[in-house]
């Protein structure tokens, strides 16, 4: 257990002094029941230039044993001010023994940038394998979202890159339901890096 603490931790201080970018991967990858529904609170940081700490609470479900599926939104202070997103993940192969998951992700936002409003939709593939700490079950995940951010108002575009990493699990509170998320996500072409800290319950 005090690994995973340490883990959470240094995830943490790295992308605290970051900006957020990608709305994240969230509840996704973690094997909820079919037909389960999860609300989810973050808490998610934009510290560069123009930026400022917000909140975002997303809608998660599990239709089916393969699809996923959920919608958001955003608000915050700074340039990077609110957003509202939906998105899906589609399972390609399960996590069975020791083979991890494979998905496909899928996104559309909507979000406000500077006096400017974005649209943008992205593909993903995503990896994700569940592990034992201590006895205590968590689904470390990695995605990398290509995305297309169309900028209406000045008829332009530009392709954005980043790596997402995470970790998703039931809090360790007996007599409860709720889930931890922590997610950095790493700019790695024309994008911002940032964090985001959630905690889901189960509905």
């Amino acid at each position: 257990m005090k690994v995973l603490i340490s883990l959470i931790v240094v995830m943490f201080l790295f992308t605290v002094t970051q900006s957020w970018a990608d709305t994240g991967t969230g509840l996704l990858t973690y094997p909820l029941e079919v037909k389960q529904k999860t609300l989810t609170t973050e808490f998610t940081g934009v510290t560069s230039t123009g930026g400022g700490v917000g909140v975002q609470g997303r809608f998660t479900m599990k239709p089916s044993r393969q699809f996923s599926f959920d919608a958001g939104i955003g608000i915050a202070g700074g340039e990077y001010s609110s957003k509202l997103f939906v998105s899906g993940d589609y399972e390609i192969f399960p996590d069975y023994m020791k083979q991890p998951r494979f998905s496909i992700r899928t996104a559309f936002e909507n979000a406000k940038e500077g006096s400017y409003r974005k649209n943008i939709l992205s593909l993903a593939p995503v990896i994700s394998k569940g592990m034992s700490f201590w006895g205590k079950e968590a689904y470390p995940f990695a995605s990398m979202p290509i995305a297309l951010n169309l900028n209406n108002d000045k008829n332009t575009y530009r392709t954005t890159i980043d790596l997402n990493m995470g970790l998703a699990m039931k809090l360790p509170i007996k007599q409860s339901n709720l889930l931890g998320t922590i997610e950095t996500s790493i700019g790695l072409k024309d994008s911002n890096t940032g964090f985001a800290l959630g905690v889901a319950y189960s509905l």
